[in-house]
Order: structure tokens, then C-alpha cells, then sequence
């Protein structure tokens, strides 16, 4: 029998890069050999594709290929820019089409999407560099919700980016920060509670949107909040099974099938979510989940007596059908 040939997309340009090199990894090694031929297509920082190690043209990269998993994080893989080649190719592929893997990436437009939906996120408010001034930008934040304030950049991932401003003294210059970086902010209360990521998944384990156990997320004692250095270090722990109660595990499944559905996505999906004394809001949901071993979405899987092959064969059933 011929075995499928599966494209893999990994790197880009994203502040992700590194991530998405090993969730690529983690898709090449768990497709079984006899029933796949992997291609690895990677895509440098500066947006170069190549393919059995030299460059080519999108086009060139993915002929003969019958089926792409991208494990791009952000940027192109995300924003709308990949799956739009594909399309044009014709090439079926896993995960969500342009526009709402576009949605989900931008924060913004995503608040507007969930919020629309009724489910509970943060306050916030986002700014342009053509705002006013910063002290202008923190007294209206100020206005709205009080210290401390969550800045980061409305299309990063990972964590990054991000500025915690303890009190109104310290907003001006988080906000100039993070408009300095990248152009625009999103402002944020920050929201005290347990963290949880939780992964939904279509048509697995005879059900229409399956969610895996949420892990929660443990960081080490003295750090108030995820940062991209603890992410990168490995510094993070996910437990599954979490010690969330059951209500509260039914809370967040249902939140994340929630937003799977009102962002319009396919096929699979994280959502990270913080749980509070007064019930969960939604930090944001991720298109494109991270399948290393050191992510989240690999221990939910693992939690369920699953694994990332499971899931890879599963992700191109999925995009053989689409």
C-alpha cells in the first residue's frame, strides 16, 4: 500500500521559532514509517522555505505532498499566510482555515470575538502608537480597571512580549515598551487565579469536540506569572490529572469547546485559561498547539492514555476529509 506523503511545516519567522522547530520534530518522529514518508519543510527566520535541505519555493516545497501538518507557531503559520498557499495548491492540510487562524492569533480581534460570544475574559484596552501619549493611555486604563495591569504585544504568542506594571507609576513605561516593540498594545487586568490550559480536539474518542483533562500550570515558587525565560527553560510543571475540582474541570471544558466554536476553528485547538474565585476567564486560545514533550498539550494527551502519534494520525484523517 503507498504510503501517504505528509508534509511537515516547521521554524518561521515568529518569535516561535524555537518552539516550532520542536513541535516539528515531534511530528517526524511519531508518524510510523511504514504507513508515512515525512517531508520535513522548514522555513528559516527570515521566511525561506527548504526542502531535503535546500531552498525552494513554496510550490516546489510542497509538490507531490498529499497532506501538510503545520507546526508553525505564529507569524505566517498562524496569521492566515500558510493556509492560504495551501488552499491555492489545493493541498488538504490539519487545523483551522485563514481567517479564523487569523482571528485567534490576533488578540485583539479575538477579545471581540469572545467577548461577542459571551464568555468571560480580562478587561482591556488597546493602543496604537497613534494614541497619545503614554501617561494618556495609562489614566485611561486607569479609568477602566485598577492596578496591576497585564501589556503585551496583540500578536505574540508563548508569553512573550509581555509586561507586568505593578501600579499606575509603572504603566506609562510598559505600555511604551511594548508599543517601542511591536507598534500596538493590548492592556489587560491581571487576573489572580490557578492556571489551566485544556486541549480540544474534533472527532476523537467517538466525540464531536473532545476535550483532554486540563493541566494546570505550575511555576516556581517567587514567580507571580508565565514567563517566555520559564517556557524556554523548562522551568514549567503541567499536572495532569490536575487538582482542579470537578466543576471546575467542567467550567473550563466548557469554556474552551466554547471558544473553539465562536473563533470558528478546526480540527484542534488549546485555550489557556485561568481559573479564579469567580469562575474562569479566557487568556486566549491557540490555533497551532505545541506537541513537544515539554508543552502542555503532549502531558493532556499522555493523561489519556494517548501520545503525540495518536494524535498526528488522527490530525491527517482529519485533513484528508476536510
Amino acid at each position: 500500500m503507498a504510503r501517504t506523503i505528509v508534509g511537515i511545516l516547521r521554524g518561521g519567522s515568529s518569535s516561535e521559532y524555537d518552539s516550532s522547530l520542536k513541535s516539528g520534530a515531534a511530528l517526524l518522529q511519531a508518524l510510523p514509517e511504514d504507513r508515512y514518508d515525512t517531508r520535513d519543510i522548514f522555513i528559516d527566520r527570515n521566511g525561506l522555505w527548504h526542502s531535503r535541505g535546500m531552498p525552494a519555493e513554496p510550490a516546489r516545497a510542497l509538490s507531490q505532498v498529499d497532506v501538510v501538518l503545520n507546526a508553525l507557531h505564529g507569524g505566517a503559520g498562524e496569521d492566515g499566510t500558510v493556509q492560504r498557499i495551501l488552499q491555492r495548491m489545493g493541498i488538504p492540510y490539519a487545523g483551522s482555515g485563514a481567517l479564523p487562524a487569523s482571528i485567534s492569533l490576533n488578540k485583539i480581534a479575538a477579545r471581540n470575538v469572545l467577548r461577542s460570544a459571551g464568555i468571560r475574559i480580562p478587561a482591556g484596552i488597546s493602543f496604537t502608537v497613534r494614541d497619545g501619549t503614554t501617561a494618556d493611555m495609562a489614566m485611561k486604563v486607569f479609568s477602566l480597571f485598577p492596578a496591576p495591569y497585564v501589556v503585551k504585544p496583540p500578536m505574540e504568542g508563548s508569553s512573550f512580549g509581555i509586561v507586568i506594571a505593578e501600579t499606575l507609576i509603572d504603566l506609562p513605561d510598559a505600555i511604551g515598551d511594548v508599543l517601542d516593540a511591536f507598534g500596538s498594545a493590548l492592556v489587560e487586568e491581571y487576573v489572580l487565579g490557578r492556571e489551566a490550559s485544556v486541549g480540544v480536539i474534533e472527532n476523537f474518542r467517538n466525540e464531536q469536540l473532545y476535550t483532554l483533562p486540563p493541566a494546570q500550570i505550575r511555576i516556581p515558587t517567587g514567580s507571580r506569572y508565565l514567563t517566555r525565560k520559564l517556557i524556554s527553560d523548562a522551568n514549567v510543571d503541567y499536572e495532569v490529572p490536575s487538582n482542579f475540582t470537578h466543576e471546575e474541570k467542567q467550567a473550563i471544558a466548557d469554556m474552551a469547546r466554547a471558544a473553539h466554536q465562536a473563533l470558528g476553528l478546526s480540527h484542534f485547538s488549546n485555550a489557556d485559561i485561568m481559573v479564579t474565585k469567580h469562575g474562569p476567564y479566557l487568556l486566549e486560545v491557540n490555533a497551532s498547539p505545541h506537541l513537544h514533550d515539554k508543552a502542555p498539550f503532549h502531558h493532556m494527551l499522555q493523561s489519556v492514555g494517548s501520545s503525540v502519534k495518536d494524535f498526528a494520525e488522527h490530525a491527517v484523517s482529519l485533513a484528508e476529509q476536510h
